[in-house]
C-alpha cells in the first residue's frame, strides 16, 4: 500500500513561485517513479514532470524551464517546484506512482491569477 499526500498549492500572481510537496510513508519510496498530473475542469489530466527511481526526468513541453521536479529519499519526498508561474498553470495538482496497482494523491489547487 502506497498512500502519497500532496501539499504547497495556493493562489500566487503571475510570475510568482510555489513549491509543491509529495509525501510517502512506504518503505519502497526508493525505487518508485513518481509523476506529478495536473487536471483542469472539463479536460483530462495532463502529466507534466516525471522523476524515476533511477533518477532520471522527464518534463512535459510547457513546464520545461520552468517547473523542477526533485526528490529527497530520505526524506520519502518529491517535490516539484514552479517558477515563472502563469495563469494557465491554474489547475489542481496530483502526485502518482504506479507500484503493483496505480496511486494518486488527494491532489492540491494551483492558482495563478492577479
Amino acid at each position: 500500500q502506497v498512500q502519497l499526500v500532496e501539499s504547497g498549492g495556493g493562489l500566487v500572481q503571475p510570475g510568482g513561485s510555489l513549491r509543491l510537496t509529495c509525501t510517502t510513508s512506504t518503505d519502497d519510496f526508493n525505487r518508485l517513479d513518481i509523476s506529478w498530473y495536473r487536471q483542469v475542469p472539463g479536460k483530462e489530466r495532463e502529466l507534466i514532470a516525471r522523476i524515476f527511481g533511477t533518477g532520471r526526468i522527464d518534463y512535459e513541453d510547457s513546464v520545461m524551464g520552468r517547473f523542477t521536479i526533485s526528490r529527497d529519499n530520505a526524506k520519502k519526498t518529491v517535490y516539484l517546484q514552479m517558477n515563472s508561474l502563469k495563469s494557465e498553470d491554474t489547475a489542481v495538482y496530483y502526485c502518482h506512482t504506479v507500484w503493483r496497482r496505480i496511486y494518486w494523491g488527494q491532489g492540491t489547487q494551483v492558482t495563478v491569477s492577479a
